[in-house]
């Protein structure tokens, strides 16, 4: 079938609500360059720190690690550019849970961090095979409380970094300074008691700030890579003990690098294929893409195809170690089509199609503005998921055995030949 230049409409099963929160985002970005995912920092800020790690540079790999012009904000071009969070190793978050004098905290800080841990470090170990072992931190084990009442800061959707999360940083960093050595950490987290602010059925204002080099600064170091989550992830769906910490992982995607995938429809364009593009309902995994982009790839796993012929591959699921995962067909310097294997494992809990997925990375494209597209092998049929706040048109995107991916303009096509016994699939790549 021909490539979709866009999304297809979605068949609105997600909650109005959460849609709408979403479809607030183009609106705020274009006004103030912030979405509810990450924070856009100041003209002529740098970036700053140790960075994802590094990727293969060698020659089989260069035509596919296409990268975006540097006005592009947290573009999806491989390597990652310096300044987020290691995404590899011993990540150390620290993690406070703050309150206020209008919105003082109900009931125990340190429930308030079990809504997010240990799931949260799980979900990352499974993700990426391990490869990232991430270590919550909370040395203040109560509700830090800031010095200004909540309605003092101006903080709502879409709010710059400056004045009001640079006011609260600092007054943060005052309050936790004696007790906390903020050069021990790679990131923080920041989880507001849920009673300040809205609602997320109603407004997200969780946000992330990443590769900030112009933060405050606390013992020496900016606090250059933070995250604030308010509210609850709660669909009213009963499976929010379940599902509602993954706002959090979602919100670390960012400090990692990562771009919203979400746009002005909400997840029209990825679905529920990576936590980037749905943070709410049940779990799912992110991109093979985006594990190649974090380092949780080996170079031997990852299959570049720029040359003319056919060329056959045999990909293993994404969800299992070992094996090749990824195979990228390089469209030009800036933009490439993704082949990944996605079966109902390990993160993928929600999968109710396994197969191929085939989607086009644009590097050229800011986060929240549709730099991931998915192609639909069943385009209009409603999809096969009920989970609530899952993208349902999306959720049979993949394509099975006998199904080819076309794109007739620039000769590429892209077949699923056949499955072995052990859930592998043979994928055929032709460019004319």
């Amino acid at each position: 079938m021909q490539p979709q230049s866009q999304a297809q409409p979605p068949r609105r099963r997600i909650r109005p609500r959460r849609l709408a929160a979403i479809a607030t985002v183009t609106v705020v970005t274009l006004a103030v360059s912030t979405s509810a995912g990450t924070g856009r920092l100041a003209p002529g800020t740098t970036a700053a720190g140790p960075g994802p790690a590094g990727l293969s540079r060698s020659s089989a790999h260069g035509p596919c690690m296409i990268s975006g012009g540097p006005e592009i904000q947290m573009s999806e071009g491989v390597p990652t550019s310096a300044g987020y969070a290691r995404s590899t190793g011993t990540v150390r978050a620290l993690t406070l849970m703050i309150d206020f004098s209008d919105a003082p905290g109900e009931g125990r800080a340190l429930d308030r961090y079990a809504e997010f841990f240990p799931q949260t470090e799980e979900w990352f170990r499974t993700s990426s095979y391990g490869r990232l072992d991430y270590r919550p931190d909370t040395p203040i084990r109560d509700w830090l409380r800031m010095p200004k009442p909540f309605a003092e800061y101006g903080i709502e959707r879409g709010a710059p970094f400056d004045p009001g999360y640079r006011n609260l940083v600092q007054d943060l960093v005052a309050a936790a300074d004696t007790k906390v050595d903020f050069r021990s950490y790679d990131l923080l987290n920041v989880l507001v008691t849920p009673n300040a602010g809205p609602s997320a059925l109603d407004t997200v204002l969780s946000v992330t700030f990443a590769g900030n080099a112009e933060a405050p600064v606390a013992d020496g170091v900016p606090v250059a890579n933070a995250s604030f989550v308010y509210s609850r992830q709660d669909d009213g769906s009963g499976s929010y003990g379940e599902t509602g910490y993954r706002v959090l992982p979602h919100e670390n995607g960012h400090v990692f690098g990562l771009p919203d995938l979400y746009t002005q429809e909400g997840g029209g364009a990825v679905g529920h294929w990576d936590i980037m593009s749905e943070d709410w309902g049940a779990n799912n995994d992110l991109l093979g893409w985006h594990k190649w982009k974090l380092g949780w790839l080996d170079p031997s796993q990852v299959h570049c195809s720029p040359a003319t012929g056919t060329t056959e591959y045999t990909l293993t699921p994404l969800a299992r170690e070992g094996g090749d995962k990824l195979v990228v067909v390089p469209l030009d310097g800036t933009s490439g089509y993704a082949v990944e294997l996605r079966t109902r494992e390990g993160n993928d809990e929600t999968v109710c199609r396994p197969g191929v997925l085939i989607y086009k990375v644009d590097a050229d494209v800011d986060t929240g503005m549709g730099p991931v597209t998915v192609f639909d092998s069943r385009r209009d049929s409603g999809g096969c998921t009920r989970s609530p706040n899952v993208h349902a048109e999306l959720s049979d995107a993949a394509f099975t055995p006998g199904e080819t991916f076309e794109d007739p303009r620039r000769g590429i096509t892209i077949a699923v030949s056949g499955a072995g016994l052990k859930g592998d699939h043979q994928v055929r790549v032709t460019r004319r």
